[in-house]
């Protein structure tokens, strides 16, 4: 595909062979200098189908040099997440081992003086959050104005989060002669709408149908009372001897409640979502990875950017209420060519979300029987017939406690308020933590960056 030796060998290096479908058709166009739209599910090798070509155009200007004149930002990434930006950045590094350039990722949650540190010594690829990324422009510590590519990860997630005020701010400093790269999942009408007013005459990349999940997911449908869920759930991690399973909630409260929960039942498990700290998300993660917790209790802002090697199961406790972050959750398993399972817990509350979910993917998901000593004798089937207009969406009832609803925004321990996109500059104080090493304990796939390799991707 046209890639210098240095790239070609540091790919080498990672035991991938061919590229992935997305690399095939991205790293061409990216090399002609194009702006591209790119719509991709997870595992596909999206980072290193756009990190691969931008290295190739660094490469001729790549110093040894200690002067931070000789490294300025020349790639800016915007990710949504702080997860998603470190395994970026590592890629970035991973890539670039045999071409002296410098990288650098600043997110919130952390202490933000040695970010500019960093940044103050010079470096030419930035891999950012937009809330972080605004405290340095804020700082003064961060200098864009010889940025040449930008790209935006994760638009849709970016959308959900919303971000998108924010990165407007970010486009605004940044020198209009640029190249522009965006990658989403899915393409709802906002992100297009965007897409419209960033990209100059884009290539549009599809190499999965838009709102689909992974090829390779089976979905599995149990409706349950609400009440009887916890039960079912552990019941399917010891029937199914489920030693690698990803678990979604709606809400930060109820992951740590269900982690604490299924503690007590003698079933191991962590929680990872915006309240924990930095460290704290990523030591979970590793664990999780490593085997030694096979239990993580999630919320939808750990569903994007997390790269969890061969993942084969996740289920959703609760169902989420917008079907595309159905799309976003399963999306961490069955990638890459490696089959996954994604079960879905259904209350009779819920079935409308899972109707809409349906509606989406325009098939019906297979149910599963459920035990009778856990059935609901009132619900024995989908409410789906009878239902004429839909009733306005509020969470469901959980007795016996008063209906659940999202709660006012209140700052974390930690001194944020993670309801708002904008991160501060001045959190809590916590332990510095090196960037966890991963170790690798399954062959690579046959791709250049496809379905979660040692230096994790996506």
């Amino acid at each position: 595909m046209g890639l210098i030796p240095e790239l070609l060998r540091a790919v080498a290096d990672q035991g991938y062979t061919e590229p992935t479908p997305i690399q095939v058709k991205a790293i061409p166009l990216i090399l002609q200098h194009r702006d591209v739209m790119g719509a991709a599910q997870t595992g596909t090798g999206k980072t290193a189908g756009f990190m691969l070509p931008l290295l190739q155009f660094l490469a001729p200007q790549a110093s040894t040099s200690p002067s931070p004149a000789r490294h300025p930002i020349r790639v800016l990434v915007l990710t949504p997440t702080r997860e998603l930006a470190a395994q970026v950045e590592e890629s970035a590094r991973t890539y670039s081992k045999y071409i002296p350039l410098r990288t650098a990722v600043v997110y919130g949650g952390v202490d933000i003086s040695p970010q500019m540190k960093q940044l103050h010594a010079g470096v030419e690829i930035l891999v950012a959050t937009p809330g972080r990324l605004l405290d340095h422009l804020h700082q003064k510590s961060v200098n864009l104005s010889r940025v040449e590519f930008l790209v935006l990860d994760e638009a849709d997630r970016m959308l959900d989060m919303g971000f998108i005020p924010d990165i407007k701010r970010i486009l605004s400093v940044l020198p209009s002669q640029r190249q522009n790269l965006l990658f989403s999942a899915t393409f709802p009408d906002e992100v297009r709408r965007l897409a419209k007013e960033l990209l100059r005459s884009p290539v549009t990349i599809e190499v999965a149908p838009r709102n689909a999940p992974a090829d390779l997911v089976t979905h599995q449908v149990h409706l349950v009372p609400l009440l009887k869920k916890r039960s079912l759930l552990v019941r399917l991690i010891r029937s199914r001897d489920m030693r690698q399973v990803l678990i979604f909630v709606r809400m930060k409260r109820d992951a740590n409640r269900l982690a604490r929960q299924l503690q007590q039942d003698g079933v191991v498990a962590k929680e990872i979502h915006s309240d924990r700290t930095q460290a704290e998300r990523m030591q979970a993660l590793e664990d999780f990875k490593q085997g030694k917790v096979p239990v993580l209790v999630a919320t939808d802002i750990a569903a994007r950017g997390l790269d969890i090697e061969e993942l084969p199961f996740v289920i959703n406790f609760e169902l989420p209420h917008t079907p595309e972050d159905y799309v976003h959750r399963i999306g961490r398993t069955g990638r890459a060519g490696l089959p996954g399972e994604a079960i879905s817990l259904v209350s009779p509350d819920e079935v409308k979300f899972l109707e809409d979910i349906e509606r989406m993917l325009k098939r019906k998901l297979p149910q599963a029987p459920v035990p009778d000593s856990l059935a609901d004798s009132r619900h024995p089937q989908r409410p789906r017939e009878t239902r004429r207009e839909r009733e306005p969406r509020r969470p469901p009832a959980r007795a016996p406690h008063p209906p659940r609803t999202q709660p006012a925004a209140q700052p974390s321990p930690s001194g944020f308020d993670f309801s708002k996109p904008y991160e501060p500059s001045s959190p809590k104080p916590e332990p510095a933590a090196a960037p966890p090493t991963h170790g690798r304990h399954h062959r690579p796939t046959a791709a250049l960056l496809g379905g979660g390799p040692v230096k994790r991707e996506k």
